[in-house]
């Protein structure tokens, strides 16, 4: 009985130190495998590949798990619910989504567009306070304020909305009606009627075609559409096609640009530098934004090239005269 009861203690001591040696080897497993997943997980090619691994099996059956050599949630026993570090950091960065840079931010490149649109509209505030009414451009002001009204409701359906733009444009447009009647009361001053006659009349043919335009455009649409004409239904029914405000308020620009194209030689006195600032930095910000909005809009990117070009060039000849002769 004596020697039973010493081997039985031998064996429990053993039994003990066995358990504790496993213990050890199990915890020093955990660790080594946590720097491995760690630094394998740091390789980009590795981590693209456990990524699509862990995304090919999403959904898979039981059956299918088996077959693979996975074993489902429910039939798991204990070691199996083992924390896996490797696994963890894959799925955790597979649902963490990546970084959005500046570049490729619509949210930054609109709001410093709409910051420039408001230098804009600062800008025909401070001539009104400023300048002569002779300096005013009243074809640059016609343009400007179509522009402005066309882009108002484009920032306000555009994804993402701007709503920074929508109100900047909202102030231009009051901006530039003040302009325009201080250019009209300056001409009627010193006679010139017939030239203020002249304008008001294209001013009202050009409201009338853009009403009627509105009015007609839908039914328009719907009827080439059904009409099933290949390109030109296709094109009719595009999300940003030619009858959406996503087509016209670029065209708007194009109008701004092709003044400034018409006048490369206007004199320099007459040329206001605020303005064009505000027009040269908008057309900088804008050429970034167009790519970035939803739907993209490569007639806006590149009129606001254009832009960019025409007013950059009255700028400089601007500073050039101003500040540098």
């Amino acid at each position: 009985a004596g020697q039973r009861r010493q081997r039985r203690s031998r064996f429990v001591v053993l039994k003990c130190l066995s358990w504790k040696c496993w213990g050890i080897v199990i915890r020093t497993t955990s660790a080594g495998s946590a720097m491995f997943g760690r630094a394998f997980y740091a390789i980009p090619a590795c981590r693209s590949s456990v990524r699509s691994a862990i995304i090919s099996n999403v959904g898979r059956r039981p059956a299918q798990l088996r077959r693979l050599g996975g074993r489902p949630a429910e039939t798991t026993n204990t070691s199996a619910t083992m924390k896996d570090p490797l696994k963890e950091a894959a799925v955790k960065a597979a649902k963490e989504p990546e970084s959005q840079s500046l570049w490729n931010s619509a949210e930054f490149w609109g709001r410093m567009g709409a910051l420039a649109g408001w230098g804009m509209s600062g800008a025909a505030i401070y001539d009104a306070l400023q300048s002569s009414p002779e300096l005013i451009s009243l074809n640059m002001t016609g343009v400007l304020l179509v522009y402005s009204s066309l882009f108002a409701r484009w920032a306000f359906v555009v994804k993402p909305q701007n709503l920074l733009l929508a109100g900047c444009h909202v102030t231009n447009v009051a901006a530039q009606g003040n302009q325009l009647r201080r250019a009209i009361e300056y001409k009627k001053e010193n006679g010139k009627d017939d030239e203020v006659n002249d304008i008001l009349t294209k001013a009202g043919l050009v409201a009338a075609g853009g009403a009627g335009c509105v009015l007609a455009g839908p039914a328009l649409q719907s009827a080439l559409v059904n009409a099933n004409l290949g390109v030109v239904s296709t094109v009719a029914a595009a999300d940003a096609g030619p009858f959406t405000v996503h087509f016209w308020a670029p065209m708007s620009k194009w109008m701004i640009s092709g003044a400034s194209f018409l006048e490369l030689d206007r004199p320099t006195d007459k040329i206001s530098l605020a303005q064009y600032s505000a027009l040269t930095l908008t057309g900088f910000f804008f050429s970034r934004y167009a790519l970035l909005v939803t739907p993209i809009n490569y007639t806006l990117c590149s009129v606001n090239i254009a832009l960019f070009g025409s007013s950059a060039w009255h700028l400089g000849r601007k500073v050039k005269a101003d500040f540098m002769t």
